[in-house]
């Protein structure tokens, strides 16, 4: 039942993918997840050598006279003209399959979230492509993954993996990014995962906004996926509008919070500040799992900050850990939503991690982890990014309860994205 349920995917894709390689010239041989990074280091001038990212840095001031006044400067693309498909060859090349493998004999998705990570921001440097200049003035950087939706439990670790993009939708300096993931079995390709990726396009120096190239849909198919980027942006504005940062729960929230602590009351004390734990169940501040980074060179980005799916890897695998000692059983992942990089994170920076268990139904777990930087310096904390998933047990689970007013918070936005999550499945 449960593999039906995942493997209700949207017929949209696959469409998508007719659409965009009928009229394009397929290659025998499709680049790899180390060809997409070595495209986006000669693409920016990164350099390879940390002592010279200095000096890499400042070559790109020169660039920003190539940076468009206007959008309309800018000549439109299509769909088709970002189009990528990469290879990932688990099957065919064994000798890289021990980075991508856990100890399940599966692939570790932390690896894959690297991997959409990188080929999400080529994707935008392919529509963004300026005719005779080898190197970009963009410096383009992810700022939302919006929704990553699994329908597989288990990815192979010998079986070749391949995945498919293009640009999907563009602001005046974002782009939206819809990307396929799908592994190769018994002789076909069959669908893993869809992913949703925001990237914003910024100066040759990261500072400032800059424009990129409208998108032009070409047939109905492209104008509906054009004009599920629009929504997809209004969807995300009215969920950050109704924050419960911002805005008070609604009546039923309200309902829901004041039952859970009148079923927490303890009938033989007279009091609000006597609670008990009902059965099958778990205090919220017993639910959580905290972990530290040292951020070293090594993971750094092309622009020689921390690379996104680096953070994206370290906070699944907590994510995953935190959920697997609250569950009792293995988990498995179902989605992954609404990760906002709110600031950049520094090579050298300390990475304070906390996931937590804010939401739980049946055998799914909801858990959130928080993401910031401490300063040793200044002795301040700043939060970087704040990662959603959904994981489904093995088995069913003890429904986490809250005690405070902050964890009733955390238990309702949990909740709010666990509901969204189930309508996309």
């Amino acid at each position: 039942m449960l593999a039906t349920r995942l493997c209700t995917m949207r017929k949209l894709p696959s469409v998508l993918a007719r659409t965009l390689t009928s009229g394009t010239s397929g290659s025998s041989v499709l680049p790899d997840m180390s060809e997409v990074r070595s495209r986006l280091r000669d693409i920016v001038g990164a350099s390879t050598n940390w002592r010279d990212h200095v000096q890499a840095m400042q070559e790109r001031k020169a660039l920003h006279t190539l940076l468009a006044k206007r959008q309309e400067d800018l000549p439109p693309r299509r769909m088709k003209d970002s189009y990528l498909e990469v290879i990932l060859p688990l099957g065919s090349q064994p000798e890289i399959r021990e980075k991508y493998l856990n100890v399940h004999n599966s692939v570790r998705f932390g690896r894959i979230l690297e991997d959409l990570d990188s080929l999400g921001v080529l994707i935008c440097y392919t529509h963004t492509k300026q005719e005779m200049q080898p190197r970009s003035p963009l410096s383009i950087v992810t700022a939302l993954v919006d929704k990553i939706n699994l329908c597989k439990k288990i990815i192979y670790p010998d079986c070749d993996i391949k995945f498919t993009g293009n640009v999907s939708w563009v602001g005046r300096t974002s782009m939206e990014v819809k990307m396929h993931m799908l592994q190769l079995h018994d002789g076909d390709y069959s669908p893993v995962l869809d992913a949703t990726f925001v990237m914003v396009a910024r100066d040759p120096e990261n500072k400032r906004p800059a424009f990129v190239n409208p998108l032009v849909p070409e047939t109905p198919e492209e104008e509906e996926i054009f004009k599920q980027g629009e929504l997809n942006k209004l969807k995300r504005i009215d969920f950050s509008t109704a924050s419960l940062l911002k805005m008070a729960p609604t009546a039923e929230e309200r309902n829901i919070i004041h039952d859970i602590f009148l079923n927490t009351l303890d009938t033989r004390t007279v009091s609000f500040r006597s609670r008990k734990l009902p059965p099958n169940s778990v205090w919220m501040e017993d639910a959580k799992l905290k972990g530290l980074q040292i951020c070293h060179p090594q993971e750094r980005n092309i622009f020689n900050r921390i690379f996104g799916g680096f953070l994206m890897r370290k906070a699944f695998e907590l994510a995953w850990a935190t959920a697997c000692s609250y569950g009792g059983s293995r988990p498995f992942i179902v989605s992954v939503d609404d990760i906002m990089f709110q600031r950049p994170v520094e090579v050298g920076s300390l990475l304070l991690l906390s996931g937590q268990v804010c939401y739980t139904e049946k055998n799914y777990i909801q858990v959130r982890v928080h993401s910031e930087v401490y300063d040793a310096d200044t002795r301040e904390h700043q939060t970087t990014n704040i990662f959603h998933f959904t994981f489904i047990s093995e088995n069913e689970v003890p429904r986490v309860v809250p005690k405070t007013y902050g964890e009733s918070m955390l238990y309702l936005d949990g909740k709010r994205h666990f509901a969204a999550t189930m309508k996309e499945i």
